[in-house]
């Protein structure tokens, strides 16, 4: 009996050494590899916060100059009687305009014409302006119709509307993109062509709609409002041949001579024969 309760002891004992070793060969050994790195998720592309003037054009760096012009842009002789707009049953357009919107004139004043200063400018930043150009499109109508950009700037399209939008670019004959936009739904920014300056826009849900980004090599642009008046500063002094260009008037031209301190007057003409040499 003793020799047996002497066995189970020594069994016991053995048991009791041999634990401590099981547990310190399980034990993992720590790793010397470095963990890997967890994948990024896809950058998504921000788009810039509009700009708050009401034109839509964004303000544009420009070299440190003193010079401005000034000056207006009128019509001479009648008109052109501006079509009437197709009805539409859409409700989201209800407050758009009831007639064609290409040539607007007020007391002899031409709206809608970008004047601008042609060529590159001496002392001109070289990189476009970060804030995109903004198009809006508010009853059915973009907003603003003409505006300029700096080349290679990037727009941003808005649909303010409760109805479906596509925002169809176009160079000459040529389409450069075709982008659809649901009611409210989030803007789409586009590059400006490289190879073209003037960016028609239109809609092919609404017909009527058309707009147009004119790109620039400088920064010194403006376009008319309903008095035909434009400003353009901060130019260095110098001598510059201004453009004024209009979406079916075709476009004038003036020579200007800015000096600091002492600002420059530019006046520009257009009349209804305008529209027919285009043609």
């Amino acid at each position: 009996m003793k020799l047996r309760l002497l066995g189970l002891s020594m069994v016991g004992v053995a048991g009791l050494l041999a634990l401590p070793a099981c547990k310190k060969e399980e034990a993992p050994t720590p790793s010397t590899e470095t963990p890997a790195a967890r994948p990024s998720a896809p950058a998504q592309e921000a788009v810039p916060p509009a700009p708050t003037a009401g034109t839509g054009e964004a303000a544009a760096p420009a070299p440190a100059g003193n010079g401005v012009v000034k000056g207006t842009v009128s019509f001479t002789g009648t008109p052109p009687e501006m079509a009437d707009l197709a009805p539409s049953a859409d409700p989201a357009c209800d407050g758009r305009p009831e007639k064609e919107q290409s040539v607007l004139v007020k007391d002899g004043k031409l709206q809608n014409v970008l004047v601008r200063v042609k060529g590159p400018v001496a002392g001109a930043p070289a990189a476009p302006p970060a804030t995109p150009v903004v198009v809006d499109q508010s009853k059915c109508t973009y907003v603003p119709r003409v505006q300029g950009a700096v080349a290679g700037q990037q727009v941003v399209f808005k649909n303010s509307d409760g109805t479906l939008h596509n925002v169809r670019g176009v160079v000459g004959t040529r389409p450069v993109f075709n982008v659809a936009q649901p009611p409210s739904g989030a803007p789409v920014q586009k590059p400006l062509p490289s190879d073209a300056e003037v960016l028609r826009l239109k809609c092919d849900v609404h017909p009527w709609m058309a707009a147009y980004v004119v790109s620039n090599p400088n920064p010194y642009f403006a376009t008319t409002g309903a008095d035909g008046a434009f400003t353009l500063t901060g130019l260095p002094a110098g001598t510059y041949t201004l453009e004024a260009w209009h979406e079916t008037l075709g476009t004038k031209t003036a020579e200007v001579t800015v000096k600091d301190g002492a600002p420059a007057e530019a006046t520009f003409t257009f009349a209804a024969t305008d529209a027919q040499a285009k043609q």
